[in-house]
């Protein structure tokens, strides 16, 4: 054998001269070693010599055997002889052509060997030339040699064609070759064909073709067979994932295709759904939702029941595989988007739903008109011909809603559509009794989605936004049916007699307990019907079920309730968090504590203070007796801090009488009889409650709140705090009616209930208006330097917080400014002041069991603390009147009287009450309210005195005067100058 790399083998060179060339041993070492990997290389590149020559040797025999094969077909391009050289020849682009374009012309010489003796033969060969033809327009569809291709493929599958040439055995020649090109890939080849051709090219003559070739294999087949129902899905997974399917095929084809296609038989396609998932990327996951939507849309109304489910099926199993986000607008190249959460923290006023801005995928850019065509998806009119058959057949509902579901989850943007749709669906067909049939099972994650999802958009969105609707999820005219839905929802679940089914269910299609699903909607509903409180829009009786229940009973039922949880062995709550589930075992007390609104704002008063009165009877109290009354003296020049010490470590449900100490050490003279303590607690608010102490700030509307200072959160201040809580918890027990008014947010926190950024602008209107700015600020978020800290400044020093870890260092983004905005408006609203609030709701807490006081909003609880802000009554207070000494109601002074105060404007009539109650406000549930009832005495004749009043017993006392202007004259003065408290 001649060397082919040179003569490169030498004799080894043995030195037996000594090592004198050689410094050491490991040199010596080193030079063997190189020698051996030199003989090994040599050894290598001789046997792949070797190999190269015989594949050589053999490549230039199979040429020349094809060159001879080709010689003999050309011989007989149309023969028996020529079809199998056509088979062993292979992918031979030329004489396939020569092959198809004779015999695409004659229909003799293509099916003429299935009436000789080699008809088995001939089918072999013809299966796998057709293969060879497939394989071809594969690679080209777009050249003439296609067409020629494409005809004989089309008829040797078309049965009609087939039957026509051969009789009934030419249906058995088309469903054998069909059996054949489906088993080897024919959807494949078609799919790979298709693109080969420009999508405008829309008059290419190989399109005709192929789109009969996507049909004809699903006419041989039964559709009960297994191979239909492999052919169906090749269809989907290698056709319908090209984009842009309807938009490449020529109008009549289209038509063509639309007809043939068997959308009848989709539910074939339910147990192969999984496999198309498995194979197909994102972007054809797409692709097949819009081609789908395309074709199957306009059949709607004809589609069998169960062909409609398995649609349905497919869509959400798509939609599922799509990461979040994979139908909105791809988001710009430079963008850069963290996974981030807004973990809760641990604070017990942190109840809020974690808030996730998820990454949104960088996906391939989807062409204008496949966006364009999956915008039907969410579509009304779409939604409502897939919402009409599902009402029609209750088994679709199911797979409807878990699309929906899946659909909200890749397109968020588009819920508000979605959203009106299924609120229509959900409003005016759901059967509230069988909201926990299990077969409902998945209608839950859609409607519990977008719950959450609007839960969480109020966490960021001011009463600007919210009620200009300019960048809301709902606007207000969606927002009440919305709202009616989770109402009715969230009633049902909480008025079930056995509330234990509720902790118990769970559906194994939502995965979540039945308490879940209840406490989900409720804090969505709170948070509605926060907005709806501070600006009212919604219709009146919105929230309402009094027509549907009996209020007085419901009063006595509530009542009885309450008393069942007394004396069981359910441990009272001891944190919000806790009161949040509490109670679990009562119906009416789960809608009074979670839901309350459904029940009218004066029902709730009476049931409030019929509670209060069953606790003071279940103690031993009553108001006037001997038993348990804790007795203190307090000094008038110093009643806050003897407040403090007398009465911090004392049960305030018990009576408690008052004596005060005047400037030299002597009790007053008068008899406290429950009244004085009155008097004693609006000098001890007018004291507490000043700003100028320290323990209270106070906003631009005059609404205080705690100080956030640091030294507001010492040991000292916070026992005042927690005093101060015991104080308005006993003038709530006792119905004293406290003119303080109380920051929004702040009150919220009684209640257990987070704040959002809305409730900032009550606290500090420049922050919210810089939050607001930040939020719809379109330019470039670097350009404002803002990082996730917040700054703070006590005792003239001013220094930055972290509101993560490392906050310093993390910059304000376009995608993480909702976190941001989030976190300040947390810190401000909750954590700066958490151990002020934990304390005062801890001392209130001890007067006023918290579950009575979720009874109410922030809005109502001010009213409760307060009164309410309406005209004064003169004919109810007239009605609840009493009088003493020489006064009847028809002794001339008392009828003066009475006219007098019909003649005062309403700021009048309110200064008088304030003279003779100590507050302006009139109770909440009218006059007959006030305890004792206000009273007129004749205070003598002696008409140059002004009347006095005692207002812990809500006594006018009013001399005798003959003269109505001198009467007016005289009450005018005294409620004007705040003339004389008298205890005589």
């Amino acid at each position: 054998m001649l060397p082919i790399f040179g003569d490169e083998r030498r004799r080894r060179e043995i030195n037996l001269g000594g090592s004198t060339s050689v410094s050491s041993q490991a040199a010596i070492l080193d030079q063997a070693r190189a020698r051996r990997m030199e003989r090994e290389a040599q050894r290598k590149r001789e046997e792949s010599a070797i190999r190269i020559q015989a594949w050589w040797r053999g490549a230039r025999e199979a040429r020349r055997v094809r060159q001879q094969l080709r010689r003999v077909f050309q011989e007989e391009v149309t023969g028996f002889t020529a079809l199998r050289c056509l088979v062993l020849v292979g992918q031979d682009e030329d004489i396939l052509f020569m092959w198809s374009k004779r015999v695409s012309q004659d229909d003799a010489l293509l099916f003429g060997p299935a009436q000789g003796p080699d008809r088995d033969s001939w089918i072999t060969l013809l299966r796998r030339v057709a293969v060879l033809l497939l394989r071809s327009v594969s690679s080209r569809a777009d050249v003439p040699a296609a067409v020629s291709h494409l005809k004989v493929l089309c008829k040797l599958l078309d049965p009609p064609s087939t039957a026509k040439l051969l009789g009934p055995s030419g249906n058995d020649l088309s469903l054998c070759i069909s059996q054949w090109l489906v088993q080897n890939d024919l959807y494949q080849y078609l799919g790979r064909a298709i693109t080969t051709i420009d999508p405008e090219a829309k008059n290419n003559p190989s399109l005709p073709y192929l789109v009969k070739l996507l049909y004809l294999p699903l006419i041989n087949f039964s559709p009960s067979s297994e191979l239909f129902a492999r052919s169906f899905s090749a269809l989907v997974s290698h056709v319908f994932a090209l984009p842009l399917l309807p938009n490449r095929i020529p109008l009549t084809s289209l038509s063509e295709l639309s007809g043939q296609l068997p959308l009848a038989h989709l539910h074939v396609l339910s147990l192969c759904i999984s496999a198309i998932i498995s194979i197909t990327s994102t972007s054809s996951r797409i692709n097949i939702v819009a081609n789908l939507l395309a074709f199957t849309s306009p059949r709607y109304t004809t589609l069998p029941v169960s062909s409609l489910k398995a649609y349905l099926q497919l869509l959400s199993a798509l939609l599922n595989g799509l990461p979040p986000h994979a139908l909105e607008p791809p988001l710009p190249r430079d963008s850069q988007t963290p996974l981030t959460s807004w973990a809760d923290d641990g604070d017990s006023d942190s109840e809020r739903p974690a808030a996730i801005i998820a990454l949104r995928s960088v996906l391939p850019a989807l062409d204008a008109r496949t966006r364009k065509r999956l915008q039907t998806l969410p579509s009304p009119t779409h939604l409502n011909s897939l919402l009409k058959p599902a009402q029609q057949h209750p088994e679709l509902l199911s797979e409807l809603v878990s699309m929906l579901f899946s659909l909200i989850l890749v397109w968020p943007s588009r819920k508000d559509k979605i959203l009106t749709t299924l609120l229509s669906y959900g409003g005016g067909g759901l059967n509230l009794s069988s909201l926990m049939d299990p077969s409902l099972g998945s209608y839950w994650p859609p409607l519990l989605l977008l719950t959450d999802l609007y839960t969480q958009s109020l966490l960021t969105m001011g009463d600007d936004e919210f009620f200009s609707g300019s960048r809301t999820t709902l606007t207000l005219s969606e927002l009440i049916p919305f709202s009616r839905t989770l109402f009715n929802i969230a009633f049902t679940l909480y008025w079930r007699e056995d509330q234990t089914k509720i902790q118990e269910v769970t559906d194994s299609g939502l995965n979540l307990s039945w308490e879940s699903v209840r406490d989900r909607i409720t804090k969505c509903l709170q948070a509605i019907h926060a907005r709806d409180s501070r600006r009212p829009f919604m219709p009146e009786d919105h929230w309402h079920v009094n027509s549907q229940i009996d209020m007085n009973s419901f009063v006595e039922a509530a009542v009885y309730e309450e008393q069942q949880v007394d004396e069981s062995a359910v441990p009272r709550p001891s944190s919000r968090r806790q009161l949040t589930h509490f109670p679990r075992l009562s119906p009416r007390l789960g809608v009074l504590n979670n839901i309350p609104f459904a029940i009218p704002f004066e029902t709730r008063v009476l049931i409030f203070r019929r509670f209060v009165q069953n606790d003071r009877m279940n103690r031993g109290f009553n108001h006037f007796g001997p038993r348990g009354k804790t007795e203190a003296s307090i000094r008038r020049t110093n009643i806050a801090q003897d407040g403090y010490d007398r009465l911090s470590d004392v049960d305030l449900r018990a009576p408690v009488s008052i004596t005060f100490i005047d400037q030299f050490g002597e009790p007053e003279a008068g008899i406290d009889g429950g009244g004085v303590f009155k008097e004693f607690f609006t000098s001890l608010c007018k004291e507490v409650f000043d700003t100028d102490r320290g323990l209270w700030l106070a906003n631009k509307k005059n609404e205080i709140y705690p100080n956030p200072h640091s030294y507001a959160t010492e040991s000292h201040s916070l026992d005042w705090y927690r005093f101060i809580g015991r104080i308005l918890g006993k003038a709530l027990y006792e119905g004293i009616l406290v003119e303080v008014a109380f920051a929004g947010f702040f009150l919220a926190k009684w209640l257990g209930k987070q704040s959002f950024l809305d409730d900032l602008a009550s606290l500090d209107p420049d922050l919210y208006q810089g939050l607001v700015f930040l939020k719809n600020y379109t330019g470039n978020m670097e350009d404002l330097s803002l990082n996730f800290t917040v700054a703070i400044e006590e005792f003239g020093v001013a220094k930055a917080l972290d509101l993560i870890p490392n906050g310093s260092n993390v910059l304000v983004t376009r995608e993480n400014r909702l976190q941001y905005i989030y976190l300040i408006s947390h810190y401000r609203l909750s954590k700066q002041i958490k151990l002020q609030n934990e304390a005062f709701f801890e001392g209130l807490s001890e007067m006023i069991d918290p579950k009575w006081l979720r009874m109410f909003n922030q809005q109502e609880l001010q009213i409760l603390l307060g009164g309410v802000n309406a005209p004064v009554d003169l004919d109810d207070l007239r009605q609840h009147t009493n009088y003493g000494g020489l006064y009847d109601n028809e002794e001339p002074t008392i009828q003066a009287f009475w006219r007098v105060l019909e003649s005062f404007d309403q700021e009048q009539r309110r200064a008088f009450l304030r003279f003779v109650t100590s507050c302006s406000r009139p109770p909440l549930l009218g006059f007959k309210q006030l305890n004792p009832y206000f009273a007129i005495r004749d205070a003598g004749s002696d008409e140059h005195r002004l009347p006095t009043s005692s207002t812990c017993v809500n006594l006018l006392k009013l001399p005798r005067y003959q003269s109505e202007k001198v009467l007016r004259e005289k009450l005018l003065q005294a409620i004007s100058s705040g003339a004389g408290f008298d205890l005589s």
